[in-house]
């Protein structure tokens, strides 16, 4: 076999291996990708919507959040702060009747202590405490960040009282209640069982225990504007 022969043979089997190992890659990006849609859900669409649709750019942070908090686990509540936390959480939902900005402030704070209670980073570091709860609760973590977001509003005074602004508040308080019972219940690890509902797209479902979880004592046409 001539010199010339042996050259092409071995170019010819490292174009093979290369366009291998390039299609191997890209297969594995787009499995990751899945995975992160499947695990972060409606937070993947968000992250995709921040980055103008770049998905690469959305999974890099999702992915990096991952890395950062994948490894958390969550402290139990001692009997004394779960019976507190219960104790101001029906208090925030009875105040609402009559001055829903008072109870969505406090169900803001609420959350952002409870968080840091089951050991998410402090609420003072805002985002870094709602990434991390994304990562554990991404199918929850919008009530926080709904909550967070009107309470800063009414506290600015940048919107007023009308019905309008009451019905935002209530929709707030409903969707933050969804991560508060997250929280509020046993500590998670991602057994099998919890690791499969990820694979899946499936929340965990919500604990429910204590007093701290009846439903609302109010409707919407209980409230009053602030």
């Amino acid at each position: 076999m001539s010199t010339g022969v042996i050259i092409a043979l071995i170019v010819i089997v490292a174009v093979v291996v290369i366009v291998a190992a390039v299609l191997t890659l890209r297969a594995r990006g787009g499995h990751a990708g899945g995975s992160l849609k499947r695990r972060f859900g409606p937070e993947y669409d968000r992250a995709l919507a921040r980055h103008d649709g770049d998905s690469k750019a959305a999974e890099r942070e999702l992915a990096e959040r991952v890395e950062r908090h994948g490894s958390l686990r969550e402290r139990e509540l001692e009997p004394a702060q779960r019976e507190q936390f219960e104790a101001r959480w029906t208090a925030a939902q009875e105040r609402f009747v009559d001055s829903p900005s008072e109870a969505v402030a406090e169900a803001d704070r609420l959350l952002a202590e409870l968080a840091e209670a089951r050991g998410f980073p402090a609420g003072a570091q805002y985002e870094e405490q709602l990434a991390a709860l994304s990562v554990h609760h991404a199918h929850h973590v919008h009530g926080f960040r709904r909550v967070h977001r009107v309470a800063a509003t009414r506290a600015s005074g940048t919107q007023d009282g009308g019905r309008a602004g009451t019905e935002e508040m209530r929709e707030a308080m409903v969707e933050a209640r969804a991560l508060y019972e997250q929280l509020m219940g046993p500590a998670r690890r991602l057994d099998r069982r919890d690791e499969s509902r990820t694979a899946t797209g499936e929340s965990t479902p919500a604990r429910t225990e204590g007093r701290g979880h009846q439903g609302w004592a109010f409707t919407r046409r209980h409230a009053k504007g602030s």
